[in-house]
């Protein structure tokens, strides 16, 4: 058990790895550097990052854009058997968004207090879904603390 488990945490930080690079795309874009991979299997088949400022749309999350993206690639709406990485805890419309997909499982790196789908409610997810917290957290509050100490000089 201790060998999967092991297994799986560093599928786990391989895959948060990639969401991290997504939201250093964000960064370099000045957007709120939040990143995430939807993967099937061992395959990443959606990615995105947030453009709301790009876009100038508030419902540009980079969970949306990897769902998005995800969904298109498998041609249906649904991703049961799917992984999203997103390097911040979803907000309540992503939540509702990956609910109505009925992702299979989230796997977040550190959690957002003031925004979080959690401070609302955990029932906000499909009853389904596994969330798992806190893979890479370190480097992911890193992104937002270097993004707003930038934001406030």
């Amino acid at each position: 058990m201790a060998e999967k488990n092991r297994v799986s945490r560093e599928i786990d930080e391989k895959y948060m790895r990639m969401a991290i690079v997504e939201a250093e795309r964000a960064l370099s874009k000045r957007e709120v550097p939040i990143g995430a991979v939807v993967v099937a299997g061992d395959r990443i088949i959606g990615r995105g990052h947030n453009l709301v400022e790009t876009l100038m749309d508030a419902t540009a999350h980079a969970e949306m854009q990897a769902i998005t993206a995800a969904m298109s690639t498998l041609g249906g709406k649904y991703l049961n058997d799917c992984t999203l990485y997103v390097t911040v805890e979803p907000c309540v419309m992503c939540g509702g968004a990956l609910a109505w997909s009925q992702i299979g499982r989230v796997v977040y790196g550190t959690a957002d207090a003031k925004r979080g789908y959690s401070t609302y409610s955990e029932r906000i997810m499909h009853p389904r879904t596994e969330v798992v917290s806190g893979i890479l957290k370190e480097e992911c509050e890193a992104l937002m603390q270097q993004f707003f100490s930038d934001l406030r000089k």
